[in-house]
């Protein structure tokens, strides 16, 4: 099984990026930065005569990466209680992927993947991060994508994530997950 992570934070080593690379130390992963491309907000055209048009930026070239993985992991910093804008404007394109002739099997491709969540923020994020988990879960579910788990984390300023002994632990656990399912190749 292969493996790609999909990073939705704009700081270099940022707290949400060391808990994630906790996560996958050791394993072969393809790493999906967000920030490196230009990514375009979907322009809602699902009910106009000739539907979605074709926008020139870079999100084909990542949806493409993305789905020739069986594990994705959504790596995003908390930001005003959400995931990051970057990670939103990808997600918010699968609308139009889902009605794209290039990709007529979008969503059973999708929903034959597993999905973690890794996500590190400040204020109270075991609590106020899981109306994110939430959205994602529900995201997920739309698209037919089991969710097989996810990490919250404690911190904001650089480094403060490795203060997050319990956050550290469950990347710890979910590494031996993830090198479980990487062996069975």
């Amino acid at each position: 099984m292969t493996i790609a992570v999909i990073y939705g934070g704009t700081r270099q080593n940022g707290n949400t990026e060391i808990l994630t690379e906790q996560a996958v130390q050791g394993l072969d992963v393809e790493r999906i930065y967000l920030k490196d491309y230009q990514i375009q907000p979907v322009k809602d055209q699902r009910h106009t005569r000739d539907g979605f048009q074709e926008i020139n930026d870079d999100y084909n070239l990542i949806i493409d990466r993305v789905l020739r993985h069986d594990i994705l992991v959504f790596s995003t910093p908390i930001y005003w209680y959400s995931m990051s804008g970057i990670m939103k404007n990808f997600i918010d394109r699968w609308s139009q992927t889902l009605r794209d002739p290039k990709y007529p099997d979008f969503k059973a491709r999708m929903s034959a993947k597993q999905a973690y969540v890794i996500t590190v923020g400040g204020d109270e994020p075991y609590l106020k991060g899981l109306p994110l988990i939430r959205q994602f879960e529900y995201i997920f579910d739309f698209i037919g994508i089991p969710f097989a788990g996810y990490i919250l984390g404690n911190g904001n300023k650089p480094g403060e994530i490795f203060q997050d002994k319990e956050a550290l632990f469950a990347a710890s656990q979910l590494q031996k997950k993830l090198n479980h399912h990487a062996e069975q190749v």
